[in-house]
């Protein structure tokens, strides 16, 4: 059997809920045969991040190599990467390779408002990785920082999403989950747009949303959805693993990634 594949460049995240492992456990429940790169090892559960050992630029450079030289990946997810020396090199090496379908997800703005990354890796996201992308996923403060505006509705994300693809050239799905308080997300591609409408679903347990979006849309387009399907049925999950109501840790649990295959399983 053959499958089509997905390499993840991000973070780990030790309790499950977010960034490579995330990633791995969307991409494989939606179809793909999962692969990843580590950007930095995180110590966090669902109440914070107790530390972060980031990965030098140059084994960075040789798990994206030991990837590609062996098993293509037909989609690339990007995560977070919090220094522009590791945002250089990815950006280099998949250059190198001529990857396809490459989704950015520029976390750059925690839920609190709080910067993730420095200026400078601001700037070298902006300069070398986002005009590589396919698609990128920002959220409503990621979308202010990238098209340099506030955004605080509809007419406002439309606006943006237009600002941003023409400045790098890329599709955007501009998620209007922050601030603006419904789960309508704006996909803009090639000077025509989408509303994709959602229904928010009372769930406080939201841990790795981001990461499980542009994760279910990576492996809709390695498997040669176009854009539009893969994010409706990157949405389409989604909800479903929010729905499914998992409730586990102190703080801002993680969704069911596996509902799908759990149903009536659960102890």
């Amino acid at each position: 059997m053959i499958l089509k594949t997905a390499l993840t460049i991000a973070g780990s995240d030790c309790s499950g809920g977010a960034g490579i492992q995330a990633d791995l456990k969307t991409m494989t429940l939606n179809g793909v045969y999962a692969m990843s790169a580590v950007t930095a090892l995180t110590a966090q559960n669902t109440t914070g991040v107790r530390g972060i050992l980031e990965s030098s630029p140059e084994f960075l450079g040789q798990q994206i190599d030991a990837v590609f030289e062996d098993i293509r990946p037909d989609a690339v997810k990007i995560g977070m990467v919090s220094s522009a020396s590791l945002i250089r090199v990815i950006a280099e090496r998949l250059r190198f390779y001529k990857a396809a379908n490459i989704v950015v997800d520029p976390v750059m703005v925690a839920t609190s408002g709080a910067k993730l990354i420095d200026d400078s890796a601001v700037e070298e996201l902006k300069k070398s990785l986002l005009p590589l992308a396919c698609v990128i996923t920002p959220n409503i403060p990621e979308a202010e920082v990238l098209a340099g505006m506030s955004v605080s509705n509809e007419d406002d994300m439309l606006t943006a999403a237009r600002l941003i693809s023409e400045s790098f050239g890329c599709a955007v799905l501009c998620k209007g989950g922050h601030r603006i308080s419904d789960a309508n997300d704006l996909l803009y591609n090639a000077g025509g747009f989408e509303w994709f409408r959602g229904k928010r679903i009372d769930n406080p347990n939201t841990h790795g949303t981001g990461c499980t979006l542009s994760s279910a849309i990576a492996a809709g387009l390695a498997k040669g959805s176009t854009l539009g399907m893969a994010v409706r049925n990157a949405k389409e999950y989604i909800s479903g693993a929010l729905a499914a109501g998992l409730d586990l840790g102190k703080g801002s649990g993680p969704m069911d990634h596996a509902f799908r295959i759990n149903g009536d399983n659960r102890g």
